[in-house]
């Protein structure tokens, strides 16, 4: 536990009056504010606040732990940073994770570069389609695709996804390639789960944006398992382009309305706060949005 931090959260709780308050005051989630006052009542042994009809009040062991919170920090501050003057390299385990496909095609290749240069670094790759809590798993950095980020979360975006409509020959052999967006909606589409109700918006230049809904008799929440049943004539499937153009190459798939674009989406790096920030964590953020921009032509 983060003694220092926890006390710092601690007082600016106190003297904002509340957990949303500190939050934006220290750039952190509200999440991440609760578990340091949590962590910060285990260390005091005892209840810190208590919730009047408009704000926090302090306890008595509040008030108590408060001024001693102050002393602490105060002390700390006189410290010299020799942390930062000469620690070297960055060092210590990070956990990051992010879903399978994005581990496979990317992440796991970016990583490998980042570790030979910071080779005092350890990380914990979780592989995981689901979105994680950062606190509760106790992650440091989720990479996440989506254009759909909630409202409290601190993200970093490192680029943009761009995907393609994609088929087999064998597929549009017997049902035809459609012509037109609205057209998808009489065809078998592969579905991410994820997203729940599956619209699928494309553009062309000039024209306004086609929101088409669609369905099909097979959806998954992993990307690289819709990429293969559309290889084996399942249906057509909306995919990363850097991950369908070496199957069009080749000749598996065929792309699908070639003059629309899927809509782009953002690829954010999250994590719960920018002040309390590992130095590990923050070369790792500025490598990969760094790894990523000079990739971005790929994506």
């Amino acid at each position: 536990m983060d003694r220092i931090a926890s006390a710092n959260v601690f007082v600016t709780i106190a003297e904002r009056g509340s957990l949303a308050g500190a939050a934006e005051a220290l750039d952190m989630s509200r999440a991440m504010v609760t578990r340091y006052l949590a962590e910060m009542e285990e260390w005091a042994g005892a209840r810190l606040l208590h919730r009047t009809t408009r704000r926090l009040g302090l306890t008595a062991a509040g008030e108590v732990t408060l001024a001693r919170c102050r002393e602490l920090l105060a002390l700390a501050g006189a410290i010299p940073a020799a942390g930062d003057a000469g620690a070297g390299e960055p060092r210590g385990l990070l956990r990051v994770a992010c879903a399978q496909f994005l581990a496979q095609t990317a992440l796991a290749d970016a990583l490998a570069h980042f570790l030979r240069q910071y080779p005092q670094v350890t990380v914990d790759l979780q592989v995981d389609n689901r979105a994680v809590n950062l606190v509760e798993q106790r992650i440091d950095l989720a990479i996440r695709i989506t254009n759909a980020l909630e409202p409290n979360q601190i993200a970093r975006k490192l680029g943009e996804c761009r995907s393609m409509l994609a088929a087999s020959p064998s597929y549009l052999a017997q049902h035809g390639a459609p012509a037109a967006p609205q057209e998808l909606a009489r065809h078998n589409c592969l579905a991410y789960s994820y997203f729940g109700k599956s619209v699928w918006t494309l553009v062309r230049d000039g024209e306004p944006p086609q929101e088409v809904p669609v369905g099909g008799n097979l959806s998954s929440n992993e990307s690289m398992a819709l990429l293969a049943a559309a290889g084996q004539g399942a249906g057509i499937a909306m995919q990363p382009r850097f991950v369908v153009q070496p199957l069009i190459a080749d000749g598996r798939l065929v792309q699908v309305l070639p003059d629309w674009q899927a809509q782009a989406l953002g690829i954010h790096a999250i994590y719960t706060s920018r002040q309390h920030m590992p130095p590990a964590l923050r070369v790792l953020l500025d490598y990969l949005a760094d790894w990523f921009a000079r990739h971005g032509s790929e994506f």
